[in-house]
């Protein structure tokens, strides 16, 4: 007998999001047999918006946990597999190769997820395992997690977000942060959820706090957990915010025989030696801004790595470029 083609569901859970959810249902609609809304509280036009692109909309008040929540919504779904998504995020690409992905044999899929940064003109990526087969589960109050043992391979799926502008972070920040501290309650050594502690800090602006749990986090953390490669890069640029300048040159040396092919470990890297020829300039010529110039050709010389967790578009490229070429007419400036 033929076998039938697998039922796919998009789901999410929303509160809110009439600014987008438009763009994200009309973006995955081509795609799957059903979108499944889970409307924890709106006050807005969000479950209006939903239902008249052709979603369904379900209803549960807001239960403290994005686990709980995606659950409930996985089981309303009840598909072969789900494309779990946000409300402030949308297919860019990728789409019509979804359904053949699921015809194969059970396990976890991972597109990538491209994060708009305020003030810059290019985009942090990530690969979050977003399309998962009927039966598994999330678990995790806030920056929830896939529990499974299922393999995890990538999806030619390309997802946008905007949630990290500032606009948009200021309204969660709060139940976020009170909703990881619980979790920290119960898992205070979880290398997870102390990076994501970190990041927390620095999104309230608490600069100190945030180098502080990022070198935990970093002594925490496996080697090959597939958050490092982020973890590191984020703990470097923090502590030399903060004007640990020290602190950052030397967990950039330790960290520098496992990033031999990373353009972004490259870049933060001569961010920081600038940051030190500013601070030293008797030998900002002869010394830091030498490094800093060998720091950003090594950028160039390995190219863009969208593959690496956190890896920020351009830093193999144009953005290793344009430092290159300020540092240099800087330099030709001195030397006249």
């Amino acid at each position: 007998m033929k076998r039938a083609a697998p039922r796919i569901a998009a789901t999410l859970i929303v509160r809110d999001e009439a600014r987008c959810i438009a763009r994200c249902l009309r973006s995955v609609a081509p795609w799957v047999d059903r979108m499944v809304v889970l409307d924890t509280g709106s006050t807005d036009d969000t479950v209006a918006i939903a239902q008249e692109l052709g979603a369904e909309v379900y209803h549960l008040p807001w239960p403290d946990s994005f686990a709980a929540a995606r659950n409930h919504v996985l089981e309303l779904a009840d598909a072969d597999w789900n494309l779990v998504l946000d409300a402030d995020e949308w297919i860019i690409a990728g789409g019509e190769s979804l359904r053949a992905w699921c015809q194969a044999p059970d396990r976890l899929g991972c597109p990538c997820l491209h994060h708009e940064m305020d003030g810059a003109d290019t985009s942090l990526r990530s690969w979050v395992t977003r399309v998962i087969p009927r039966g598994v589960r999330y678990e995790g109050r806030v920056h929830e997690q896939v529990a499974s043992p299922l393999p995890r391979t990538r999806v030619g799926l390309d997802i946008g977000h905007d949630g990290f502008h500032a606009a948009q972070i200021a309204r969660k920040t709060h139940r976020n942060h009170a909703l990881l501290l619980v979790d920290l309650e119960e898992r205070p050594d979880d290398p997870y959820l102390v990076y994501q502690l970190a990041k927390d800090a620095q999104m309230r602006g608490d600069v100190a706090a945030g180098c502080d749990h990022s070198l935990r986090a970093v002594a925490l953390t496996a080697r090959d957990a597939n958050w490092r490669h982020e973890l590191v890069i984020n703990a470097i640029q923090l502590l030399a915010k903060a004007g640990r300048l020290d602190d950052a040159l030397a967990l950039a040396d330790a960290e520098f025989p496992y990033w031999p092919q990373s353009p972004d470990f490259f870049f933060v890297l001569g961010d920081l030696l600038l940051d030190h020829a500013v601070a030293d300039p008797a030998r900002a010529v002869d010394h830091w801004l030498p490094l800093a110039d060998g720091a950003w050709e090594r950028c160039l010389a390995i190219g863009e790595r969208p593959e690496l967790e956190g890896s920020v578009a351009g830093r193999g490229s144009h953005l290793a470029q344009h430092n290159l070429n300020v540092i240099r007419s800087q330099l030709a400036a001195l030397s006249v």
